[in-house]
């Protein structure tokens, strides 16, 4: 039994963060090899992080030679692994499948059963074996991930899946769960109790140990979880335009799939609120706007439907708004920075700004200059 945490980098890779992370104890989760070397070069021991990726990255040897932990995410992945370390031991090789079931917040977000291509499909475990038993491998850790705002019920199914694919591999001492825990950035939307949802698959757990003898370690990879609520877009309103009495107010933002790109792909709700200009309370009657990003693109949409990117939602704000008005997106934590569409339209990387607890404000990422944009192009000359 125990417990080692990761932290999905994915969900907000800055290197302050990642190192506030490392300080307090979490292990890294990187999902490809490009992030393995970032956390690295923020200063994260190469021993806590583990590679899952879509992309079998071209200098795998040299990440292997690091220390990292390497989950085979493919049957080639795993092949491939035996070519570079055959006969290996210890915990660094482990096995990602598709348990044959998925759960997330959205479609966009399940990246378990026959839909989706993360992983090894579970009835594929025959050849796994017979990959392992050609290359002499003995995989430490049995990995799987379901989607990210998953249920939690299926997740608790997934669990006995996943024991039960531990038990066809004497090996395996680790399973990891993943992630994808549920968490609320909207006041109605509801948050995963980690200690309801733990407390079935800690009974699972001991119920393999019973039977197997083997007291698995559980690994979890929370990156929203950890992350969601934790960060704000600050924006200012550049233009409103109104197209009539049968349309709708819309509010131009100076921000929008530049840094925030969720509601555009998922149709993802954020809490918005209304800071004048001028400071203090909002003023006015409460009025109902749609605010969108300054991209020239019509998805370009901060206020979407729920689940429905491409319908428009007005939404309530506490008083009248004017141009110059700030607009602060919440819950722009995880999934923003990291997952937007950066330099479309040419638009610089806007700065990110770390709160401590104790009120003090730290720039952890400066704002781009405009010539880093083209800094890697190379001219053309016929």
């Amino acid at each position: 039994y125990g417990l080692t945490v990761r932290f999905a980098m994915k969900a907000l890779p800055n290197a302050a963060v990642l190192q506030i992370f490392d300080r307090l104890g979490l292990h890294i989760d990187a999902s490809s090899g490009f992030e393995v070397r970032r956390a690295v070069a923020a200063g994260v021991d190469p021993a806590r992080i583990s590679l899952s990726s879509q992309e079998l990255p071209a200098d795998l040897d040299e990440l292997l030679a690091l220390g990292i932990k390497f989950n085979a995410c493919s049957l080639r992945q795993l092949e491939r692994y035996g070519e570079l370390r055959p006969g290996a031991r210890g915990e660094q090789l482990g096995v990602r499948f598709n348990p044959g079931l998925g759960s997330g917040g959205t479609g966009k977000t399940n990246v378990g059963g026959p839909a989706s291509s993360f992983g090894i499909w579970h009835e594929l475990m025959p050849q796994v074996q017979a990959i392992c038993e050609a290359a002499d491998l003995q995989p430490a850790r049995v990995h799987t991930h379901i989607g990210s705002g998953s249920d939690p019920v299926v997740w608790q199914r997934v669990a006995g899946l996943s024991l039960a694919l531990c038990e066809q591999l004497p090996s395996v001492s680790v399973l990891n769960l993943g992630g994808g825990y549920k968490v609320g950035r909207m006041a109605h939307e509801p948050s995963t109790d980690l200690a309801v949802v733990g407390l079935p698959v800690k009974a699972a757990f001991e119920e393999f140990a019973g039977r197997t003898g083997r007291e698995l370690k559980l690994e979890v990879e929370p990156g929203t979880f950890l992350v969601a609520n934790a960060g704000s877009l600050v924006c200012s309103v550049q233009d409103m335009v109104t197209t009539g009495a049968e349309g709708h107010t819309f509010l131009k933002l100076d921000s929008g799939m530049t840094e925030l790109l969720r509601p555009s792909l998922y149709g993802a709700q954020h809490p918005i609120v209304l800071v004048p200009r001028a400071g203090g309370e909002a003023s006015g009657e409460p009025h109902e706007y749609i605010a969108v990003g300054h991209c020239c693109e019509s998805g370009d949409l901060v206020t979407p439907a729920p689940d429905e990117p491409e319908v428009l939602l007005r939404r309530m704000l506490g008083g009248e708004v004017s141009i110059g008005d700030a607009i602060v997106v919440e819950g722009a934590g995880a999934y923003c920075s990291s997952m937007s569409t950066k330099n479309y339209n040419t638009f610089p990387e806007a700065p990110e700004v770390l709160l401590t607890g104790a009120g003090a404000l730290h720039t952890i990422r400066k704002k781009q200059a405009i010539d880093e944009i083209w800094a890697n192009e190379v001219p053309y000359t016929p």
